[in-house]
């Protein structure tokens, strides 16, 4: 039976270091940095994700401001609020919450944020430099399933990593994250001819498809270490990519509620944190 790799070890793990750090920043700024959040209209799934946040930033100490637009918003309005939130030298991180209405532009939550404050990773700047192996501000799922190999002591260097899907944030920065780690990555995606045949192969199976079931045991080498990255509701439970029989083939899976979503918002706290010394010059004691 495979080995539960649970988030909230992980996630107190980086919470306690934030904690301290942010002390020490306090010391030094005379304030704590701020995060701000924008979210337009009311998805549900967005608005629960701004009470997520809010909750792991309470925990420690690190204030949140929240900018709700309507539905109905312009683009202009759109532009002129993140342009605000990039202008106030309070504002240490931004967040605009997936999805927009479907009238703005897409991709354009990427283009409006100043890349010092992009603190989930998601302008171009911050993937260029995550893909030529210069320091970034990662996105906060890819790095919290990192973590979660780290802080299980998962072997990563050598071994044969199978990342399913391919999105910009989440898919293909785990993927570079991996590569950085001394990993051979192979990407498959919605085209890749007998999946099975790839997927079998690693050591390391990341399943960041958004397909609820779509890895099943036979589709995974005995002992293999299974990040699941996966969140669909299906008749009100929530589930994952994985379905849970690949625990009785894998070495170590990460759970479905209670894996790798438990370390994103500590991610964003710690990439919050990152900004703000980086505004403040970098000058961090020791």
């Amino acid at each position: 039976m495979a080995i539960a790799l649970e988030g909230r070890p992980v996630a107190r793990a980086i919470l306690e270091r934030a904690r301290e750090e942010l002390a020490e920043y306090v010391t030094q700024a005379g304030r704590p940095p701020e995060l701000a959040t924008v979210l337009a209209g009311d998805d549900a799934s967005a608005a629960a994700y701004v009470r997520a946040i809010h909750r792991t930033f309470d925990r420690v100490g690190i204030p949140v401001r929240d900018v709700t637009l309507p539905g109905d918003v312009a683009e202009a309005e759109l532009r002129e609020a993140v342009a605000h939130l990039n202008a106030d030298p309070a504002v240490s991180g931004i967040i605009v919450l997936q999805p927009l209405p479907r009238h703005l532009p897409a991709g354009i939550a990427s283009e409006l944020v100043d890349p010092a404050k992009d603190v989930d990773g998601i302008t171009p700047a911050s993937a260029g430099r995550l893909a030529v192996g210069l320091p970034a501000l990662p996105p906060s799922t890819p790095a919290g399933g990192m973590a979660i190999l780290e802080h299980y002591g998962i072997e990563i260097a050598g071994r044969h990593a199978v990342v399913i899907g391919r999105s910009p944030v989440v898919g293909l920065p785990m993927a570079l994250m991996l590569i950085a780690a001394d990993a051979t990555v192979t990407v498959c995606h919605s085209r890749t001819s007998d999946l099975p045949a790839v997927t079998r192969q690693a050591d390391i199976l990341v399943a960041a498809a958004g397909r609820p079931g779509l890895v099943r045991p036979e589709m995974v080498k005995p002992g293999a270490t299974v990040i699941d990255f996966g969140v669909s509701f299906v008749d009100g439970k929530m589930i994952g990519d994985v379905e849970p029989a690949v625990g009785e083939v894998a070495g170590a899976l990460t759970p479905v509620p209670g894996g790798t979503g438990a370390v994103t918002n500590a991610i964003l706290v710690q990439n919050t944190l990152r900004a703000a010394w980086a505004a403040l010059g970098g000058r961090r004691a020791g």
